[in-house]
């Protein structure tokens, strides 16, 4: 059973962020622009760096579960509230650089959080397992 290791520094936004970015529009041409697509891209453009050099070309072809650990700089948010978005935007990343073929039941058979502090180094650690065909 293979372990791949990514880590992303810094902390995402969090869920309450994304609904309220969701809400809120800006104005590009005639039509309202969701400010909460832009938080999604801008995210996942970081999170795809971090995939590209650390986990270099990696393609995982049979199913997985990921471990999330979330060091936090403090006890502000709620823990529902880190992981809620945090998953989206990084199962979404794995597939967008090809480290997964999807992130549907077939690709992605669980995944568990777990919170930590840390002033210093709030970073999240995510362990990609690879489980047996």
């Amino acid at each position: 059973m293979q372990e791949y290791k990514l880590i992303l520094k810094g902390t995402l936004p969090g869920l309450n962020d994304y609904l309220r970015a969701e809400r809120s529009f800006t104005r590009r041409g005639t039509k309202g622009h969701s400010c909460g697509n832009d938080m999604k891209q801008e995210c996942q453009m970081l999170i795809a760096n971090a995939i590209r050099l650390q986990l270099k070309r990696l393609m995982i072809h049979n199913p997985v579960f990921i471990r999330y650990s979330f060091y936090e700089p403090n006890r502000k948010r709620d823990l529902d509230n880190i992981a809620g978005v945090a998953h989206k935007f990084v199962q979404d990343s794995l597939v967008k650089c090809g480290v997964l073929e999807n992130d549907g039941w077939d690709n992605i058979t669980g995944f568990s959080d777990q919170f930590f502090l840390d002033r210093h180094n709030p970073r999240i650690e995510i362990v990609i397992q690879e489980e047996g065909e």
